[in-house]
């Protein structure tokens, strides 16, 4: 069995699994830190309900986030050692700083805003809130900014055989990383905003608390809408910084052979790696300089200026990037819509309908768009400097790696199924309202 293949298998299953949790965390703590502190400055007790209620969601999913998340830091140690020890003093800092600062303080003040409701001040509660929203989001800075490093690897030299930073700001506030954050935070907020909607929505055609549900469902409505609009104008010029640092990137993306000053924009397309080229596509001529950018004087760079061996996948680069961006236009017509529509909203049950089952929606978009990332950078785990076949441990074998992906995968489906039930029942339940 191919190592190299299972450890890719076994880290992008664990991945996928640990980023259903963690996006939600991050779109959650913001409306929860918003909801709060209208109830403390405003002392109405439906504010308190709204924040204890959709509380409850986001200490769940925090909780499965983190059992989840804890299995990819050893990954690192297990089964990519050689990666681990290539370029551990670059990325392994910001991991650290992850760990020892934002996590602990995320993890220390969510304990005083869960069991602290009457035991420490409105003031001191609200703060510790808005120290978990900070903490969370510092959290995801750290991480991402290690990702988009090994996207773009800057502020490092080559000594003694292995990566030594040199430059912590470079490689920390570089532009790749800092678009990463506020696209995936984007996107996050997203999900947080239609997960709050999406709930609201049954509980608004089956007639319960309409004034408290509609209140939750404005809340996601208009941090949704915001959020999405945002990531959509960031994501348009990450796609410039793409094309400049990662053309093999934006070539299978859009399935571009050769190098074309005014290229097509492909709706979709079969490609045919060996014969290089493309044996069915529906395109619209000169027209993908109206949807993505294109260097004036260059164009879109063909995939055929790239060596064989550095080539990303085509077919599944094109259709998850064509995935997120086909959920994220869709959303945005349900969001507009949904504002439109919002004074009489509950008079509307297709609408309803239609935002309770587009929940799916926003994981999806965000799977895709991770994957899209992360299969469009083969075969570099970090790009153009090391390979992933020379990333992974040489003292396991294909039949440890299989059992680890087989028990993990076991382990995270039942942990998937728990907070399933969890928040169903919760959602169900709905919100106590004694006061």
């Amino acid at each position: 069995m191919d190592v190299v293949l299972l450890s890719r298998v076994q880290f992008a299953m664990t991945c996928m699994f640990h980023f259903l949790y963690v996006p939600l965390t991050l779109g959650l703590v913001i409306l929860l830190a918003i909801m709060e502190t209208l109830y403390v400055t405003t002392k109405k007790e439906i504010y308190k309900q709204m924040t204890q209620f959709w509380g409850k969601f986001f200490l769940i999913n925090f909780a499965i986030g983190v059992v989840t998340g804890l299995t990819l830091e050893f990954q690192f140690g297990t089964n990519w050692a050689r990666y681990a020890e290539y370029v551990g003093d670059v990325f392994g800092s910001l991991l650290a700083i992850e760990a020892s600062s934002a996590f602990f303080l995320e993890s220390t003040f969510i304990a005083i805003w869960a069991f602290g409701w009457k035991k420490v001040s409105k003031k001191i509660h609200l703060f510790s809130i808005w120290m978990v929203a900070f903490a969370t989001n510092a959290s995801a800075f750290w991480i991402l900014s290690a990702n988009a490093w090994m996207q773009h690897p800057v502020g490092y030299v080559i000594r003694n055989n292995r990566a030594e930073l040199t430059d912590f700001f470079a490689m920390t506030f570089q532009p790749m990383a800092i678009q990463k954050f506020i696209h995936t935070i984007g996107g996050s907020y997203v999900l947080g905003g239609m997960f709050v909607m999406s709930i609201s929505a049954y509980h608004l055609l089956k007639k319960n608390n309409i004034d408290f549900f509609k209140k939750s469902l404005k809340f996601g409505l208009i941090f949704a809408t915001i959020a999405l609009i945002a990531t959509i104008g960031i994501g348009h010029n990450r796609a410039i910084l793409l094309a400049q640092a990662q053309p093999a990137k934006m070539a299978a993306f859009e399935s571009q052979w050769v190098t074309e000053k005014n290229p097509p924009l492909r709706l979709f397309a079969i490609p045919d790696e060996k014969g290089e080229k493309n044996i069915f596509e529906i395109s619209l001529p000169g027209m993908l300089k109206y949807a993505l950018p294109v260097d004036k004087e260059i164009g879109l760079i063909g995939m055929k200026e790239i060596p064989k061996g550095e080539r990303p996948p085509i077919l599944p680069s094109m259709l998850t990037f064509r995935i997120m961006l086909g959920t994220g236009l869709l959303m945005l017509a349900i969001l507009l819509t949904s504002l439109v529509a919002f004074k009489k909203i509950e008079e509307y049950p297709i609408l309803l309908k239609i935002i309770l089952f587009s929940l799916p929606l926003p994981y999806i978009a965000i799977e895709t768009g991770w994957a899209a990332t992360e299969i469009g950078r083969q075969p570099w785990i970090v790009y153009g400097l090391m390979k992933v076949s020379d990333g992974t441990s040489t003292i396991i074998n294909g039949g440890q790696v299989f059992t680890t992906l087989i028990a993990l995968t076991i382990l995270y489906t039942i942990l998937l199924a728990v907070n399933i039930f969890l928040m169903v029942q919760t959602a169900k339940k709905g919100p106590e309202l004694e006061g």
